[in-house]
């Protein structure tokens, strides 16, 4: 391999990053002028992946977190052999084309995640790390070492600022992932400046003190020292690593180490004086030599080569351990498998009743036996929101027998283990559970209160827009949850997560509809799933008298109806608050009023319906709602229209205990009822 074509290869990356930034006057040529020497060194040398299957389940992943730089991973997926043309290329950022303006995952082949909102795919990069080790412990057997890859990550300046790398790389020290690689792409410019106005800590000492190994590359265009750096990198098996790369954004652009470099055209002038800077031909545009091609292909027909032997491996291995193979095949697919949640309880009716978090729990408990993918955690919150997997152990690094190196006190844990303790890491948890998710072979779920749910919409929202399947547990669903005060009491939390396009949220009424919840939960594939929990103990409804829990999946779901089906009122609630409407139906059936009550879990599934059979629940005949939420009321026009009304809340919560709150806020029966009588009048 001749240096000569090494930066031949090199310099076809950064131009045609160029060309396709001043073809669309939109994005960023930045990074890709200074980072593509790094990025050729993992690609050509290290990084293993079969651009003809890019699924192959024992790829190396490499993710772009710093998304901006786009360009950059298109042209380095192009020149590879992915199913990306160079028309393809030519229409960067255009609508409907194969190379948007971030990342996004399912859309162009071989995008591991959708990345551009920073931080979030160094996290993802943590989740997959733990998604290798954890399926490489449970899986491999002497002489079977099936799951053995690695973790590539490319962040940026930016990526390392934003809280949520720094939650992530803190968790990915103390798990020791050996097999995560982050490329830092010191260029020491953001969009706005210098980051010597921002940015003066020593990020590598950072990076020690979280657990990682380090090393640092003087020359961004040293290939011999990154080539070393990485080779080091992958030998330490105990410690994810860093390797900071001083890189110059725009290298070679008569706007190097400028901020101007980063999200702007050059501009036709600045692209022929950095062509002619760096000695390649300023026409035409979009150059690609045959030979940077040819010799660009090889890792990836290397790679198709590797995946065969893997196949045959796999074979061999189904021999020796089917029921493991069976097992691992099935997770990989995605699929469920026979039987999973024969083991889901019916609970029997309970006036006392259970709060739905203890439902939850033991509903997950139930399948975790049969459903070895559940795999998942919450943020230091298990005893309260009750997500625990008993007798499945915890995922932690396996001790050294080093004296001091854990607390005895902690229970012993190896990477077989399926709870994941994320710690108060909100924001992390919500983005590794993402990345879990994108390896594939899991179904993943994190666990907080509702009102923190704050602190992980980038993660929720990123999850809806690929479609991953996640799970979250978001459990103190209330203001009556009591005494924390209104810090802690969520009130906006459910329209704002049901604002989020493609994510389905659920806020079962008892015991026997969490149980459905968690079964629809399993059974979605293509986005994530947000179960609103409560704290306090419901009813356990007897479902002789009232209608199935199984009417959950639709949403909304007539619970008990008038008794000649002609109601001249429907009550609607959701969660806690459906036992008090479903009082307040029977005390206003005594007085003659004919009622429907609805319980109304999701919003999403509901929407799903086609609008005939959502007529049968909510017929359009009848104006007279009255909907009830411990919640904002925005959202629920369309469902009380013009002559119905909502008892909500609309300001903040209180410290007190639950049961006052609520009923201090106006949550009882005898204001439904008061409420439902003022509608009829």
């Amino acid at each position: 391999m001749s240096a000569q074509l090494d930066q031949q290869c090199i310099d076809t990356l950064r131009f045609l990053a160029v060309d396709m930034v001043q073809k669309a006057d939109s994005g960023h040529p930045g990074l890709p002028l200074g980072a593509a020497p790094m990025a050729y060194v993992l690609w050509d040398r290290y990084l293993k992946h079969n651009p003809r299957n890019p699924l192959w389940p024992d790829r190396d992943r490499f993710v772009l977190s710093a998304g901006h730089g786009s360009a950059l991973l298109y042209a380095l997926l192009f020149l590879a052999g992915y199913a990306l043309t160079l028309d393809d290329i030519k229409q960067f950022r255009q609508w409907g084309s194969k190379t948007p303006g971030h990342p996004e995952r399912g859309h162009t082949p071989g995008v591991e995640v959708t990345t551009g909102p920073l931080g979030q795919g160094f996290a993802n990069g943590v989740g997959m790390a733990i998604a290798e080790a954890h399926l490489a412990a449970r899986y491999n057997r002497d002489g079977y070492t099936i799951i053995d890859h690695h973790t590539y990550v490319l962040a940026s300046d930016g990526d390392l600022m934003e809280g949520v790398a720094s939650e992530a790389a803190s968790l990915a020290g103390h798990l020791k992932l050996g097999k995560l690689i982050c490329l830092y792409d010191d260029n020491r410019v953001t969009l706005a400046g210098s980051t010597d106005v921002t940015f003066s800590e020593h990020r590598v000492q950072r990076f020690q003190a979280y657990g990682w190994h380090t090393a640092t590359v003087e020359d961004g265009n040293d290939l011999a020292a990154i080539d070393m750096a990485l080779s080091q990198a992958r030998l330490e098996v105990a410690r994810p690593s860093l390797i900071r790369v001083r890189t110059h954004i725009g290298f070679g652009s008569p706007e190097q180490d400028s901020y101007k470099a980063h999200g702007s055209p050059l501009g036709e002038e600045n692209v022929r004086k950095t062509k002619e800077k760096l000695g390649w031909p300023v026409e035409p545009a979009f150059l690609v030599p045959d030979d940077v091609v040819s010799h660009m292909r090889k890792n990836g027909t290397a790679g198709h080569d590797r995946e065969i032997a893997w196949t045959q491996l796999m074979t061999e291995y189904q021999n020796h351990y089917p029921d493991l193979f069976q097992e691992l095949e099935t997770r990989l697919r995605g699929e469920l498998p026979e039987g999973w949640d024969a083991d889901v309880p019916f609970f029997e009716p309970d006036e006392k009743g259970l709060a739905t978090r203890e439902s939850s729990g033991k509903v997950m408990n139930a399948l975790a036996p049969r459903l070895p993918a559940l795999v998942g955690g919450s943020a230091d919150l298990d005893p309260s929101t009750k997500t625990a997997l008993s007798k499945f152990g915890d995922f932690q690094p396996p001790r050294t027998g080093e004296p001091g190196e854990r607390d005895p006190a902690v229970e012993h844990g190896d990477y077989t283990g399926r709870n994941i303790h994320f710690g108060v890491r909100e924001h992390a948890m919500g983005s590794i559970v993402n990345g879990l998710a994108a390896h594939g072979g899991f179904i993943p779920y994190g666990a907080t209160f509702l009102v923190f749910s704050d602190y992980m919409r980038p993660p929720i929202r990123l999850a809806a827009l690929t479609g991953l399947h996640v799970v979250h547990v978001f459990t103190h669903d209330s203001i009556a949850l009591g005494e924390d005060g209104p810090t802690h009491q969520p009130v906006e939390h459910l329209a704002n997560l049901r604002a989020i396009p493609n994510a389905v949220l659920i806020r079962p009424a008892d015991a026997n509809e969490t149980a459905v919840a968690w079964k629809v939960a399993v059974e979605t594939r293509d986005r994530p799933v947000l179960l609103a929990l409560s704290r306090q103990k419901l009813p356990t409804l007897d479902r002789q008298r009232y209608a199935s829990a199984e009417g959950l999946r639709q949403g909304a779901y007539v619970l008990a109806d008038a008794p000649d089906g002609k109601p001249s009122l429907i009550l609607i609630a959701t969660g806690s608050e459906v036992p008090l409407i479903v009082e307040a139906a029977r005390r206003l059936g005594e007085e003659g009023i004919a009622v429907r009550s609805v319980s109304m879990p999701s919003h999403e599934l509901f929407e799903a319906l086609p609008q005939s059979e959502r007529d049968k629940v909510l017929p359009p005949s009848i104006g007279t709602r009255l909907a009830v939420e411990m919640g904002v009321s925005q959202g629920w026009e369309k469902y009380i229209g013009p002559h119905g009304a909502m008892l909500g809340v609309n300001r903040f919560g209180a410290s007190a205990p639950g049961e006052t709150v609520v009923r201090q806020y106006g949550f009882t029966v005898e204001r439904v009822c008061a409420a439902a009588r003022a509608l009829l009048a």
